[in-house]
């Protein structure tokens, strides 16, 4: 038996939470277009069963990270602390880039972005292929161009700078890191390889392995050399726990899923979601079951409350009849949601109200709670 943990880290919306609801067959964290959509580390738990001649049974430990980027705020600085947090306890790393921004990084030094392009079609993977036509597993050498920085700094300076950011974290670690090219079922096949040689140069990756999430093409090979790498252990979760987060808290990134999709602009970076009710039904109430929910939305200016609300609470009642659905799914009951709007001016400044936001700060807080009603 194997086991172990594996942080996951990109910068933002380079799919790290697609890869991570993949490789576990569930709804871990929430995804959507808009990038910084993660702001608390999240683990996943994937059950692997032993392949005889392969490998033994295992289980690994995912931990998605929020997107690495430089902190202009104290929520920014927080999200960072939850990086490093994953950091300090991981067995394996691995480093996601994505393959349609790294073209269009790229292609900047003459001005123009070259096109992603699709994957020719009618054509088969040859063997130790994936169905882009590159190899599923890349060893590569060590060493490292010391003027690739300098170069990628001329071509596009906050892309590359970005970039140096996030391999500066990995540069030190003594675990494997894996360097997983991600959404390559966008991007032209003979772009690929040149992309891996050139981000070879930049760490001397355990394994680079291209995948697509949304195709699944890729992740037997990165499941099968992350078990390879992992230390021998006993499981760390029950066999039919998927993930670490208490339900209060998906409900939350469940609603606030629906405002970073329903809004636009500053809105959904200036907006938080706290679960105040969370009311499970009786065990003895066998018919009607209802789960009822109140939940606060807190964003930072008048504006953006009337934008939530919207004319007559129409926004309102568009983003909680949303949630409400994924939520009925996710609990298996029918669910009453009540959702109001607050104004905390400036809160993402706020070490204290930031921290107040972290589910394991909100768990001790409710067994505060309880332990005082109890005397």
């Amino acid at each position: 038996m194997k086991s172990g943990f594996v942080a996951i880290l990109g910068r933002p919306n380079v799919g790290k939470s697609t890869l991570l609801n993949a490789l576990t067959g569930e709804k871990v964290a929430i995804v959507t277009a808009k990038p910084q959509t993660t702001r608390n580390r999240i683990m996943g738990v994937l059950e692997v069963p032993a392949r005889k001649g392969k490998h033994p049974a295992a289980q690994i430990v995912f931990v998605d990270t929020p997107g690495v980027h430089k902190p202009g705020s104290q929520l920014d600085r927080r999200m960072l602390q939850e990086v490093y947090d994953a950091l300090e306890a991981r067995d394996v790393v691995l480093v996601l880039v994505d393959a349609t921004r790294r073209v269009k990084l790229q292609g900047s030094g003459n001005g123009e972005e070259k096109g992603t392009g699709n994957r020719e079609q009618g054509t088969e993977p040859k063997d130790g292929e994936t169905k882009t036509g590159v190899p599923q597993v890349s060893i590569l050498r060590p060493g490292r161009d010391a003027g690739m920085d300098k170069e990628l700094s001329s071509r596009s300076p906050n892309w590359s700078s970005e970039d140096e950011f996030l391999f500066s974290m990995v540069r030190k670690l003594d675990c494997p890191v894996f360097l997983v090219l991600t959404k390559i079922d966008l991007v032209a096949k003979d772009q690929l390889l040149p992309m891996i040689d050139s981000l070879a140069k930049q760490h001397n990756f355990a394994q680079i392995i291209p995948v697509s999430a949304r195709k699944r093409d890729g992740l037997d090979v990165l499941v099968e050399k992350i078990v390879e790498a992992l230390p021998a252990g006993e499981r760390y979760f029950p066999r039919d726990q998927y993930t670490d987060q208490p339900m209060r808290f998906m409900v939350a990134e469940l609603i606030r899923e629906r405002i970073l999709v329903e809004t636009g602009e500053e809105v959904p970076y200036a907006s938080a979601v706290v679960i105040e009710r969370f009311e499970e039904p009786q065990p003895s109430s066998k018919t009607n079951e209802i789960t009822r929910i109140s939940a606060a939305i807190y964003c930072e200016r008048e504006g953006q409350k009337a934008i939530l609300i919207g004319k007559g609470g129409s926004k309102l009642k568009e983003i909680g009849t949303s949630a409400r659905k994924q939520i009925e799914s996710l609990l298996g009951t029918r669910v009453y949601l009540e959702l109001h709007v607050i104004v905390e001016p400036g809160w993402r400044e706020s070490k204290t109200f930031v921290e107040s936001l972290d589910w394991r700060n909100q768990l001790e807080k409710l067994a505060e709670r309880q332990t005082e009603q109890d005397e």
